[in-house]
């Protein structure tokens, strides 16, 4: 099958959009499918890659690290993609990726599907302050809901999350297919290097965050979490690792708690090697964020059999699970710490959980599994659409 990508975001920005494109490429790929991505262009750091045509792309005002496809520029291509013979059209982002594929549906008459990666209503309040959030709930529901119905599939990463679109009164054909992980990520990785190259003490206790520092991220949960645990382990180190928008928020609230040489913010780390290496090196992976859709990061920290702390809401709820990999908190900094103090104070059973997080994540979590499935949703909406078309 010939497959067009399209969105508003790829490497060199890292997120979770970015690793589920390149993973289902690869996947897809190696199952002997092909894909094109369609994706913005970021400057000099933008690697060539054949399978890939980068777009001019614009900023965004309250988020500069992004950047989204220029629509009329993108049009340009409709040539090149007519020629192509794609037979399915899948958008990845919301923004103007969606329009993009809606009008490559028309000009092909193929099928255009879309993936829900971003849960906006519990989003979109963090960069429009200036607008009442039950008003931004409202409109990130209403453009949810209009963009859903108008394509003719829909994939969402987790069940949680395709629960919330049905409330949106969505009735699109849908599935549930997350993102897996690719086999290579199963490598273990030596945690001593990085922790030398960082300059952490070996017996130094790490807790760690990976992800964008963003607002929905709840990464003030976390400091205000080890301000708590701090009590009991006073030399525990918090790594977060990640760029984002709320950086300043984080820094002084670090200072504010008092707690600045507990904390390490690191930035983007490579993923290849330094990404794996750092969830090696790890005691503990922490999580908070209560808006993800999927939460691909909890499955990579476990992958390297580091175990997980983190609450369950949303899309993490259909990854965590108690006792197999992880400790579930409640969405309580007292509670979240007392977890912690869990794993930190009883070496075996940090043993058991971090033998149990690798294989629960090798057992359930195949990324080649997911692009067969989503091979398989790809056919049936192909046929679905054929059968409209021909009626």
């Amino acid at each position: 099958m010939k497959i067009l990508f399209i969105s508003d975001v790829y490497f060199p920005r890292i997120n979770g959009v970015s690793t589920s494109i390149r993973t289902f490429r690869a996947e897809l790929k190696s199952l002997g499918h092909e894909v094109h991505l369609i994706a913005p262009r970021y400057g000099k750091n933008d690697r060539k890659e054949e399978w890939i045509t980068r777009v001019d792309s614009r900023g965004i005002y309250f988020d500069p690290e992004d950047r989204l496809i220029q629509y009329f520029k993108a049009l340009k291509l409709l040539p090149w993609i007519k020629k192509e013979n794609f037979e399915v059209v899948h958008i990845h982002t919301p923004f103007f990726a969606h329009y993009l594929g809606i009008k490559i549906r028309k000009e092909l008459s193929i099928p255009c599907i879309e993936t829900y990666h971003t849960f906006f209503e519990d989003y979109l309040h963090h960069y429009l302050p200036f607008i009442p959030e039950f008003i931004s709930r409202n409109y990130a529901r209403w453009i949810s809901k209009r963009q859903c119905n108008a394509v003719n599939g829909i994939i969402s990463p987790s069940q949680p999350m395709l629960n919330v679109l049905r409330k949106y009164q969505i009735d699109t054909q849908s599935k549930v297919i997350p993102t897996g992980l690719e086999e290579k990520y199963f490598t273990r990785h030596s945690g001593k290097a990085f922790r030398l190259a960082q300059n952490i003490p070996k017996k130094q206790k790490v807790l760690l965050f990976v992800g964008r520092v963003a607002h929905e991220k709840n990464i003030l949960f976390l400091l205000r979490m080890l301000k708590i645990l701090l009590k009991k382990h006073p030399n525990t180190l918090l790594l977060i690792t990640g760029e984002g928008p709320a950086e300043e928020d984080i820094r002084n609230e670090i200072k504010l708690l008092g707690i600045t040489d507990n904390v390490k913010m690191i930035g983007y780390l490579d993923q290849i090697d330094e990404l794996p290496a750092c969830y090696s090196a790890a005691d503990i992976f922490v999580f908070s964020s209560k808006s993800e859709t999927q939460g691909i990061v909890l499955l990579e920290a476990m992958a390297q059999g580091t175990p997980v702390v983190a609450i369950a809401e949303l899309g993490t709820a259909s990854i965590l699970f108690e006792g197999r990999g992880a400790l579930i908190a409640k969405d309580d900094t007292k509670h979240f710490s007392g977890r912690v103090d869990e794993l930190l104070s009883d070496q075996g059973l940090h043993q058991r959980m971090s033998e149990e997080a690798f294989k629960y994540a090798k057992r359930n979590w195949s990324a080649k599994d997911q692009a067969k499935k989503l091979i398989s949703f790809y056919s049936s909406v192909k046929k679905k659409y054929g059968e409209k078309k021909n009626n």
